[in-house]
């Protein structure tokens, strides 16, 4: 790869970042704040929260097998998917290429920060080769984007053709676990001092059961992560998000049970679609959802929103036309998803 600089923008390279009351006394231990203007009543919320996170860090560092230096926390995995483009990409001047169809964030945050956005349509069965994403590239294009598991389709992406990108290509490499907790494949969080442009994604939201909380992580190498946290907004995630998470991370067999059981579900109802005459197809899958073909995706959408069972309509996606995806509940939620399409005409 590049040197980090050359990749960084100018102008965050030199960033003086902002000093918070909690930074500048690190390391010494007090008991008396009369530092950060905050109200003395109303304890323990009166405080600002840690603006480093360190305890929740040092608790996901366990769980992850990743040190606490090389991981980033913010306001879901959508703050981290913002800094990318933040960090590395001049409005105007540099790219970003992505695999298509992916997770719509990832041009929502390049439009935002008006930086060119390239998708590279993948084949039928989801899959893309690191030729068409490098034939994708040129000098000015900083951040590649990989959703492994992929949304919406569900399924990894070729395992070796995402080790090329990483070894072929001079920028950053974003290679997106949201949903790696469903999957039996290796995840890339636990190679980062192998591919030094690596940016892993990870989130509370999926297999841990915290979408409200909205917390997400980025693993990456120290220095990538010292430029996140000099750019990133002081005190990002708030107390209660982070009391939660260390509460959640307490218990990883409970999130552990809970996947055994969505895995199960969702061998179940990837069967029960295959045998429903509107279903032309089911994809292959290694998420905690499924992408199903339907004889008409619109009219099947409506019809499960009158019973007041909401799925998520891709027909407009580039590759799933007629496509539903389908996130899998309860066993309760499940079966009364199938048995609305079996009464289906």
């Amino acid at each position: 790869m590049k040197s980090l600089e050359a990749l960084v923008r100018p102008n965050i390279w030199s960033l003086a970042p902002y000093s918070s009351a909690r930074n500048e006394y690190a390391g010494h231990t007090a008991h008396v704040f009369l530092d950060a203007n905050e109200n003395p009543y109303n304890k323990p919320y009166n405080r600002y929260p840690d603006p480093l996170q360190t305890d929740l860090k040092a608790a996901i560092s366990k769980v992850k097998g990743v040190s606490p230096e090389k991981i980033f926390l913010g306001n879901g995995s959508d703050e981290a998917i913002d800094l990318c483009y933040r960090v590395f990409c001049e409005p105007k001047v540099d790219n970003a290429v992505a695999i298509e169809p992916t997770y719509g964030m990832y041009k929502v945050c390049a439009d935002i920060n008006d930086v060119e956005y390239r998708p590279v349509l993948m084949d039928e069965h989801f899959q893309i080769t690191h030729d068409k994403l490098l034939d994708a590239c040129d000098d000015h294009t900083k951040l590649i984007w990989i959703c492994s598991p992929n949304n919406p389709s569900g399924n990894n992406i070729n395992r070796d053709e995402v080790v090329s990108v990483l070894k072929s290509f001079q920028g950053i490499v974003v290679v997106d676990e949201a949903y790696s907790d469903f999957s039996r494949e290796k995840t890339f969080r636990e190679e980062l001092d192998v591919y030094p442009n690596i940016i892993v994604l990870n989130t509370f939201s999926k297999a841990w059961g915290c979408a409200g909380i909205r917390l997400g992580m980025a693993f990456a190498s120290k220095e990538i992560i010292d430029l996140f946290n000099k750019v990133k907004y002081p005190y990002n995630v708030n107390s209660l998000t982070q009391e939660h998470a260390l509460e959640a991370l307490k218990d990883p067999q409970e999130v552990r049970e809970w996947i055994r059981l969505l895995l199960l579900e969702r061998g179940r109802m990837m069967k029960a679609f295959i045998d429903l005459p509107i279903c032309v197809k089911v994809y292959p899958t290694d998420a905690n959802f499924f992408l199903a073909k339907m004889t008409d995706a619109q009219a099947v959408y409506d019809y499960l929103v009158q019973k007041g069972i909401i799925v998520r309509n891709r027909t407009r996606v580039k590759l799933c036309k007629d496509c539903l995806r389908i996130t899998i509940g309860t066993r309760g939620e499940n079966a009364e998803l199938i048995g609305a399409l079996r009464q289906y005409r």
